[in-house]
């Protein structure tokens, strides 16, 4: 699993998750991409397992990329606890990701491998998402200005 090597605080606030995603929002390396349509926190093992997913299907062909690192550790508390005692054990890491973030990348297949191989990594993902091409966001992004 995808974890820091060392962090400064332990435990973390919970934050908020408003807004867009002002960086990662683009395709910098691969062809075809995930993006997420709403904001959620992906787990280390979700991230692994659409990982997986993707590389199986490819089977050894063309290159992945994962966009998103989980940095923030997620705390809870045993079952059938009282309040109060303090803040709960770490139990796992996730990544914060906003909409409009582009989470995997792939390149160096085919686009119906491509497009496939992204469709079951999204439903590894507990957040909805969208499978776009570089051609597409980039088109997007010259309409808009």
């Amino acid at each position: 699993m995808l974890m820091p090597k060392r962090v400064k605080r332990r435990k973390q606030f919970r934050g908020t998750m408003a807004g867009k995603a002002l960086r990662g929002n683009k395709i910098t390396n691969g062809e075809f991409g995930i993006v997420a349509a709403e904001p959620c926190w992906i787990r280390s093992n979700q991230i692994e397992a659409a990982r997986i997913a993707m590389t199986r299907y490819i089977k050894r062909g063309g290159k992945v990329w994962i966009k998103i690192f989980p940095d923030k550790p997620v705390t809870s508390k045993p079952a059938e606890t009282r309040m109060g005692s303090g803040k709960g054990t770490l139990e796992y890491w996730v990544a914060v990701v906003k909409p409009g973030r582009v989470m995997f990348e792939i390149s160096g297949v085919a686009e119906e491998t491509a497009r496939e191989a992204l469709r079951l990594a999204m439903h590894k993902l507990p957040c909805k998402c969208k499978i776009v091409s570089r051609a597409e966001l980039e088109g997007g992004d010259n309409s808009e200005n």
